[in-house]
């Protein structure tokens, strides 16, 4: 088993992008700066995108603007398109993201495209991007499963992620978009994955819709992968997963983690802290086990244990 593990803390995009309730750009702004506190390497902190598809990332340019941002993190935004990608380097990002689905009709249901027709798009913004000395990072959704199709064939997976990598992604995140993997799946897609995929270069992204994303995570380290993403406080859903609870919470992923002995660098409590900070605003508790334990436990001893 891998002794240390990058976190990626996607919550202030992928968390806060499906969260019904409108976040303000000063929460947002102050949710990034506490995670910086934190220890990570890498945020996500928003996307450019259309404020058409996903209006609670049209502040990203001033979310941007505002965070503190602190040395050893990267702070990364997801990009669509070309256009996207203009407004990234404008707000002086250090990395993009890209997405390209692994199943042609979610492929087409969210960005009315082709899978084919998807990764064309992504070689101009991988050119450009090096052009720009922007690294990329790439994920292929619906890698476990399809709200539309049902189960995806593995060599899908392994050819979009291979062709992300080919085009110039220095990692690719396998994800679970609906929350549907579970551990007897996790060694069939890895294996083949990495038929094409260097294995230090492959991520992991689960969903716990099912409560099986710690499961999946604790698989895969057994596999030698060592880069996981992650939600602080579990934020995030899915629009095609109604009931979906959202991303594997942070919180749980590191209390996991250090009872392993692997190293993170990254501090629970301040994950924590940033995460109550949220749960003020999104309108509904925090899906993470680990912070609504924390929580309980110090109402009925403020002191501490």
């Amino acid at each position: 088993m891998v002794t240390a593990v990058k976190v990626v803390e996607v919550g202030p995009r992928d968390g806060l992008q499906n969260e019904a309730a409108s976040i303000s750009t000063a929460d947002k702004i102050a949710f990034v700066d506490r995670l910086s506190q934190a220890g990570y390497t890498q945020i996500e902190v928003s996307a450019f995108v259309s404020p058409r598809w996903v209006p609670q990332m049209a502040d990203a340019a001033d979310v941007f603007a505002g965070i503190t941002r602190q040395t050893g993190t990267r702070y990364t935004a997801l990009v669509p398109n070309l256009a996207g990608l203009a407004r990234a380097i404008a707000a002086k990002v250090d990395e993009v993201a890209i997405f390209a689905a692994a199943s042609e009709t979610f492929s087409k249901r969210n960005i009315n495209q082709t899978v084919a027709e998807s990764l064309d798009g992504y070689r101009a913004v991988c050119d450009r991007a090096r052009e720009a000395h922007l690294p990329v990072r790439a994920y292929v959704s619906t890698a476990f499963g399809c709200p539309f199709e049902g189960p995806i064939d593995p060599a899908a997976v392994r050819d979009v992620a291979a062709a992300l990598i080919n085009m110039g992604a220095y990692e690719v995140a396998v994800s679970d978009t609906i929350g549907i993997a579970h551990p007897g799946q996790v060694a069939s897609v890895v294996d083949e994955v990495t038929k094409r995929v260097p294995l230090e270069r492959l991520a992991l992204h689960f969903h716990d819709t099912r409560g099986t994303a710690l499961a999946n995570v604790l698989m895969s380290l057994q596999l030698g992968v060592a880069t996981f993403d992650a939600s602080a406080g579990g934020l995030g859903g899915c629009p095609y997963a109604p009931g979906a609870t959202g991303n594997l919470a942070t919180e749980d992923l590191l209390y996991m983690l250090d009872g392993l002995g692997i190293e993170t660098g990254i501090r629970l409590d301040q994950v924590l802290a940033a995460s109550a900070l949220m749960e003020n605003k999104i309108g509904h508790p925090l899906a993470s086990r680990y912070a609504a334990a924390h929580k309980a436990t110090h109402r009925h001893h403020p002191a501490g244990y």
